[in-house]
């Protein structure tokens, strides 16, 4: 007997570790359906561009991650004043960078694929978050629920809840705008860390250990999962809360005050870790808090319940998204909508508390709803942001889980009533997955480049959002459309009298357009409303340096300078006065406090090159075009430049070989054509000379320098009356030299 039931032990172990590969596969294989379709629909997100809302500062205009090295890695980590602290979030897009370069293809690639591992691993954490409920609440959870969680039900469950997940347009904002990157990086550490405190949580028995097992791999790996996390969006901070919210239900590890007190020890590594992020949030340019006296507390608590309302209801009906949704005016409570938020808020919450005895799972899902969503309620407002389709890319898990069980329910009810039923939920289901790929699929569209998207706001909510309007004119002043872009700054400054970038953009595009005396205006107007920024002073210095007033040009760079001694683009252009005055050491002097203040911009190496070669600092002038070319492969003055100063240094080759690199870049370079023509002829080449001096001349036919050198050419090779015909040019535009070159064939100019 006693070897039989050792036998029946053996059998039945053998028989559980089969379904439970059997169980992985499946879920597996759920995973891999979710992830699928999801990549079939976000393939369109690879045609889209780049767009000019925060991409610029993240990706194609952010020179810090075109390097990947020892000082980039200190940036990443250390700087808090360029954005926020991302520093996972910058190394992504360093890599990516190093990879694909601008290329957008590669950027927005890298976005989908997070995206459709994290579409994976919902499906995994929905089916074990199913098997801990049962394990831990044993044949209590079958009594309260029936069956239909046991077999493929909870395969249904996952794969609803992963193609959710997946396929939902509130999520489109995440992935297909290239600089959002930090939710689905965020997102896929959160889930790993959720996973494996899983596993760690299955492993002690279901039981809080307190300090006993808190150096067990998966619990340390939950908690580097969640360091990551935060490293890579801050927004992470609501985890803990979460992991204690889920050892409440499913896994039933707090039952006691005892047991709370216990878990919540447990989690001390992590709550200390969501304090050092959020402060390292508050510290950064990015963390400027609203007080209550500019945003009172009320009002706070008002658009918190309407948009966590609309949260909800934006997850049942996906219509009318837009990525940037005007602040509410109307804050009474008084108001229908705002007093049918907070009801719904209230009555949703007080149903969950009340059924929490026989059903926990509604409360448990919709506390999780609402602490991943509270940093971004605006209880603490950071910014004047209240709501945006981004936000909702981890909490809406807890939704999507409960309609993943619903949806596993109903097939339950309609497979035990015969084959027609289970064919219409079937259909029902394969419907609705259409109908959300369908509306995820045009709602890529809108970030398909920097017009589209502006347009589709516009057209969305006209008249609301200056932002809007100002991001506009920025795109059509990109393109040269100037007048456009006037005009979309005169919107933008007509919904927000007091809006201090549109008034400066209007004054840059009135620079473009000649318009100086209004340029100056604008900027004055920008200086008023924020008397503490460098940026006006800035612009008005080069305003006025453009009327030819150099002194007082030098005096607002001054201003500017003495407002942020780190501004960039006033030890900037203030070293080009100086070098174009002749003052050489100040003009370098400024050039290092550029370099200072932003060491990844290349022009301030070439513009400090160029004052080195001129004081015959040769050398030293290489140096610094070396580093600008390093730090900008497409730097054609640069390369030119350098080009320059080999030929000074007599290394002629290498002076040919930077202006063809030159040239390469653009060819239409007039500058880099001239002294390649002059570095050929030079070194004994008439026939190819003459031929940079032809592209030259067709380039810019009004300058008499390149007929005159090209006449020298001729007469090397003895075409005499194409050197006359050359030498005429020139005297003809007023080049005493063309003139004397006349003379010295004979002739005399007429």
């Amino acid at each position: 007997m006693k070897k039989k039931a050792q036998k029946i032990r053996k059998v039945s172990k053998k028989a559980k570790t089969t379904v439970k590969k059997h169980d992985q596969r499946t879920e597996y294989l759920m995973g891999g359906l979710a992830a699928a379709a999801t990549f079939l629909v976000y393939l369109r997100a690879l045609q889209n561009r780049f767009i000019n809302w925060d991409d610029q500062k993240f990706i194609y205009k952010n020179p810090y991650i075109r390097s990947f090295n020892a000082k980039f890695l200190k940036w990443a980590f250390f700087n808090l004043r360029f954005s926020g602290w991302y520093p996972i979030t910058w190394i992504s897009h360093a890599m990516d960078y190093a990879v694909w370069g601008l290329n957008p293809v590669g950027h927005h690639l890298t976005n989908i694929l997070l995206h459709l591992i994290n579409t994976f691993i919902v499906v995994v954490l929905t089916v074990r978050l199913i098997d801990v409920w049962g394990k831990a609440a044993g044949e209590k959870r079958a009594l309260r629920t029936g069956n239909f969680l046991e077999g493929r039900g909870k395969f249904i469950a996952g794969l609803t809840a992963g193609l959710l997940f997946g396929l939902h347009p509130l999520h489109v904002e995440s992935v297909a705008w290239a600089s959002e990157r930090k939710d689905v990086l965020s997102g896929l550490f959160f889930l790993l860390s959720i996973l494996t405190y899983i596993k760690y949580a299955s492993s002690s028995g279901f039981a809080p250990s307190g300090k006993r097992g808190l150096c067990g791999q998966p619990y340390l790996f939950s908690l580097v999962f969640f360091a990551l996390a935060l490293m890579s969006k801050p927004m992470a901070v609501s985890l803990p809360l979460v992991l204690l919210i889920l050892d409440w239900f499913p896994l039933a590890r707090i039952f006691s005050l005892k047991s709370l007190r216990t878990a919540f020890t447990e989690k001390l590594p992590f709550i200390i870790l969501s304090g050092c992020a959020s402060a390292l949030t508050l510290m950064s340019k990015n963390g400027k808090i609203i007080s209550l006296s500019a945003l009172p507390f009320t009002e706070r608590a008002l658009v918190a319940a309407r948009s966590l309302a609309l949260y909800l209801w934006k997850m049942t009906f996906p219509l009318n998204l837009v990525p940037y949704y005007p602040y509410p005016k109307n804050l009474s409570v008084l108001s229908g909508g705002n007093f049918m938020s907070v009801f719904f808020v209230i009555a949703v919450t007080a149903i969950c508390i009340v059924i929490a005895k026989k059903s926990r799972i509604w409360l448990a899902c919709w506390s999780c709803f609402i602490v991943t969503l509270s940093p971004v309620l605006g209880i603490v407002q950071v910014n004047k942001h209240w709501m945006a389709d981004r936000y909702t890319y981890l909490p809406s898990l807890g939704p999507f889980l409960l309609a993943g069980l619903c949806a596993a329910w109903v097939w339950e009810k309609a497979a035990g009533k015969g084959h027609v039923p289970k064919m219409a939920v079937a259909s029902a289901g394969i419907l609705a997955t259409l109908s959300m790929s369908y509306l995820t699929f045009g709602q890529i569209g809108v970030w398909k480049n920097s017009l589209i998207f502006w347009n589709y706001i516009i057209r969305k909510e006209p008249d609301k959002i200056a932002t809007a309007y100002n991001n506009r004119g920025y795109t059509f002043e990109e393109m040269g459309m100037v007048e456009k872009a006037i005009a979309d700054y005169n919107k933008a400054i007509s919904l927000a009298p007091s809006y201090v970038d549109a008034y400066n953009n209007r004054g840059l595009a009135f620079e473009k357009a000649g318009q100086i005396e209004k340029a100056v205006k604008d900027f004055n107007e920008s200086a008023s409303l924020d008397p503490d920024s460098p940026v006006p002073y800035a612009d008005l210095g080069t305003a006025f340096d453009k009327m030819g007033q150099t002194g007082q040009a030098v005096a607002y760079f001054n201003k500017a300078i003495s407002l942020d001694p780190s501004c960039y683009s006033a030890h900037f252009d203030l070293a080009r006065i100086l070098m174009r005055t002749g003052r050489i050491g100040l003009a370098i002097a400024q050039y290092d406090k550029a370099i200072a203040s932003m060491p990844l911009k290349a022009s301030a190496y070439n513009g400090r090159g160029a004052a080195y070669g001129t004081i015959g600092q040769t050398g030293m002038a290489i140096a610094d075009f070396s580093k600008a070319i390093a730090l900008n492969p497409s730097f054609k003055e640069a390369y030119n430049n350098r080009g320059f100063a080999f030929e000074k240094e007599g290394e002629n080759d290498k002076a040919i070989a930077d202006y063809e690199k030159s040239i390469a870049v653009d060819p239409s370079y007039f500058l880099a054509h001239y002294n390649l023509a002059g570095a050929l002829a030079k070194t004994g080449r008439p026939t190819l000379a003459i031929a940079e001096y032809d592209k030259a001349a067709s380039i810019n036919p009004d300058v008499p320098e390149v007929y005159l050198s090209r006449g020298y050419v001729y007469m090397t090779t003895g075409h005499r009356k194409l050197a006359i015909l050359d030498f005429q040019k020139a005297c003809k535009m007023g080049d005493e030299n063309g003139c004397l070159g006349l003379r010295q064939v004979g002739l005399k100019h007429e």
